[in-house]
Parts: C-alpha cells; structure tokens; sequence
C-alpha cells in the first residue's frame, strides 16, 4: 500500500474550497467518454481526499465502478476569472461511517442533503491540483 501524499496548498486555495461552488466532475464511462455532471463536492487539504456523495446507482458511480480501483477523474469549480481543478484516483465507499463523514462535510459547506438510502461517496484521492487559486 502506497502512501497518500496530498499536493501542497495555500490559505487561498483552501479558502475557495471551503466557500460554496458548484463543481463539476468528470469520469469516463466504459466507452471511454468523458461524463461531465454538476455535484457539491468538499476537499479535505490535510488528507487530500475529495468527496462526491452520490446515489450508488448514478451513472458517475457506475463508471467509477466500471473503471476500477483508482479511476482517473477530476473535479473543477468557478468564480469568475478564480478556478480550481482537481485530479485523481476515486473509489466509492458505502461504508456507514464513510458516508456520514462525507454527508457532515457536505452540510458544512452547502446544506443538510436530502435522506438516500441508497447513498454512498465518491473517495478521489487528490494527486494533482491547477488553477488560479
């Protein structure tokens, strides 16, 4: 097993992180195309893990899924000329306290998510960074 090593950041960077965007993610479905679909999404600078929380039948999740261990995304967010895009590996956790630590995150940074029983979180392990902030 490999250790996590996130990218350095900047009090900026994480401020902008912290403040509310919509975000796009981007995976590829097994055809290889990219899938493109708005999402909340919250970084965690200390570890360098992003979390999507997602319905577990959502076709990101599948292609997630479908790509296997490590599937390559990125997720960027805008404000104006201020951007920040964000690449990886992802996994997709179902575990109970997995998703409760993403949901608490999410409602910090957006609002409290509607009940899904069915949810589970998108794990994108941060190894590269780009943008303006």
């Amino acid at each position: 097993m490999t250790l996590h090593v996130p990218p350095s950041t900047t009090p900026d960077f994480q401020a902008f992180w912290q403040e509310r965007h919509l975000c796009l993610l981007v995976t590829h479905r097994p055809d290889g195309t990219p899938h493109l679909v708005p999402v909340g999404a919250t970084y965690d600078h200390v570890s360098g893990i992003a979390r999507v929380i997602s319905d577990g039948a959502s076709r990101k999740v599948r292609n997630v899924l479908a790509a296997g261990p490590g599937a390559r995304v990125a997720i960027s967010q805008v404000d104006g000329r201020r951007w920040s895009t964000l690449e990886g590996g992802a996994r997709i956790a179902g575990d109970a306290e997995a998703v409760a630590e993403a949901v608490r995150r999410y409602t910090e940074r957006y609002r409290e998510p509607r009940v899904n029983p069915n949810r589970v979180v998108i794990e994108i392990a941060v190894t590269k960074r780009m943008g303006t902030v």
